[in-house]
């Protein structure tokens, strides 16, 4: 593991997802898990997310269309709040799940809705804005 990496992935990880968020993440982290997690911060978070070639914002709608994509509704919620925070607005949100309903089908797009909506909800009882 580079601890260069890790360490800017982490960094990363924190500034989309919330310091809250991944704390609490890799204090729940297992022996088991452990490995996986310190894959995730260092080659997703810490070699991609860190790239100059593509914005925060156009990374989390890439991620938002691929997890409908992939029907993966829990990395998607903990997506739509990075989303968020990374600037994209409601109606960015629900363009890019129109767009998968059409590429991805209609079934993992509703799916991707209701989360959206709920998790969307969850953000404004926290007092977060939304665009």
């Amino acid at each position: 593991m580079s601890t260069e990496r890790f360490e800017a992935g982490l960094e990363m990880r924190k500034k989309v997802l919330g310091a809250e968020h991944v704390e609490r993440s890799l204090a729940a982290v297992s022996d088991f898990s452990r490995p996986v997690q310190e894959l995730v911060t260092e080659y997703c978070w810490g070699e991609i997310w860190t790239r100059e070639g593509l914005d925060r914002r156009t990374r989390s709608l890439l991620n938002l269309a691929m997890l409908t994509t992939l029907n993966r509704g829990h990395e998607f919620a903990v997506h739509v709040r990075g989303a968020v925070a990374n600037g994209v607005t409601e109606s960015e949100i629900q363009e890019v799940l129109l767009q998968a309903a059409v590429y991805a089908g209609v079934p993992a797009a509703l799916e991707s809705f209701r989360i959206a909506e709920r998790t969307l909800a969850e953000l404004r009882e926290q007092g977060v804005t939304i665009s």
